[in-house]
């Protein structure tokens, strides 16, 4: 009982200093996140993801079909469990939201799709939760409107000028919109039949002039969800997504990812190893740039707890983690997500390093 006090204690007195230390300059502290010295910042101050993925409630939801009470009470969970960012897919694979002639060009964005948005990053702020956004994933690919897209830079060009611009000019002001993830596991659309099978140069084009018109832009920052570490890493079949690589490919020296996003599922182990236990330089990735694991399962099949490897890849030297929500529809069409299964593991997290999953103090519901 005295240790859970001293400890509650702890959290109060940390909170209290950095509100007192930020409301004695008499302005509100900036939430927006960069990087400096390979870390994530806020206001000067590391900040660490202890995150999650809370993808979507129904596929393609953001078109005029959201959920609002259910994203209200995501976030008040994520809040209440010392979770400080989710993953979401606000695109999951282009039907009904950006639509796409058989040239491959965009010929029409849903209206709703605005409106939706407008609702979710307000929640965002509201309750003090980044997001990474995820305009594409490979299942795109599965259309045949799509892939003929990704055979012409002239179309994706176009992609990049009328979505990806658009969403800029509309959230990039949000502080809460942590960061632009621009492709969900491109990897697949190399490696599977049904999305193409297409060459880097193709995929990679498309990543490096979204990433270009992103930064262009606005000053939220941009990644890539690549699935292995394999298509992500020199150590390997060669980083795809490397400054030189889509430079090169695109011309232009604004097309740069600002930081790793690689994801990691036990099915790899045999290949790669696992990322729990070895730094990100070890695991294969450039240090230059701030790494964190985008995607992983949270339960523990073997090995190490969910609790533990959060703490080994802080002690690592990773930059977060950001965990699959396991979900559970019980006989519903909706998904609904298994927060008993990472509560510990934030929650321990917040009470191991409060300053830096909460730089500038808890927001409040």
């Amino acid at each position: 009982m005295k240790k859970n006090i001293k400890k509650a204690l702890a959290l109060f007195l940390t909170l209290t200093l950095n509100l007192t230390s930020f409301s004695a300059c008499g302005e509100k502290p900036s939430a927006r996140v960069t990087i400096n010295g390979g870390k994530f910042t806020v206001n000067e101050r590391e900040l660490w993801l202890s995150g999650c993925n809370t993808p979507w409630y129904n596929w393609n939801e953001f078109n005029g079909n959201m959920d609002e009470e259910a994203w209200e009470n995501t976030f008040a969970l994520l809040t209440e469990d010392n979770i400080n960012c989710t993953r979401i897919w606000v695109n999951c694979d282009g039907q009904s939201i950006v639509r796409l002639n058989s040239s491959g060009d965009v010929y029409n964005i849903a209206e709703e799709h605005w409106t939706d948005l407008d609702k979710l990053f307000g929640l965002a702020e509201k309750y003090g939760v980044y997001v990474m956004a995820t305009l594409l994933s490979f299942d795109h690919f599965k259309s045949p409107n799509w892939r003929t897209m990704l055979e012409s830079k002239e179309s994706c060009d176009i992609y990049a000028e009328k979505y990806v611009a658009e969403f800029c000019d509309r959230y990039g002001e949000n502080e809460y919109l942590f960061s632009i993830d621009i492709v969900n596991e491109p990897d697949w659309i190399h490696e599977n039949d049904e999305c193409g099978q297409f060459d880097w140069d193709n995929i990679s084009y498309l990543i490096g002039k979204c990433a270009a018109t992103i930064h262009e832009k606005c000053d939220t920052l941009v990644t890539a969800g690549i699935g292995i570490i394999k298509y992500n890493s020199d150590k390997y079949e060669g980083n795809k997504v490397s400054d030189e690589y889509l430079k090169l490919l695109t011309g232009l020296d604004s097309a740069y990812l600002d930081f790793y996003s690689t994801h990691y599922y036990d099915w790899m182990r045999s290949s790669f190893g696992t990322p729990f236990d070895k730094s990100p330089k070890d695991f294969g990735l450039d240090t230059d740039k701030p790494c964190v694991i985008g995607e992983t399962s949270n339960d523990s099949p073997r090995g190490m707890t969910l609790l533990e490897k959060y703490r080994s890849l802080y002690d690592n030297g990773w930059n977060g983690i950001l965990v699959w929500m396991q979900s559970d529809t019980s006989g519903t069409d909706m998904v609904w997500y298994r927060y008993d299964l990472t509560k510990e593991a934030s929650n321990d997290m917040a009470e191991y390093i409060f300053d830096k999953i909460y730089p500038i103090g808890k927001k409040g519901k």
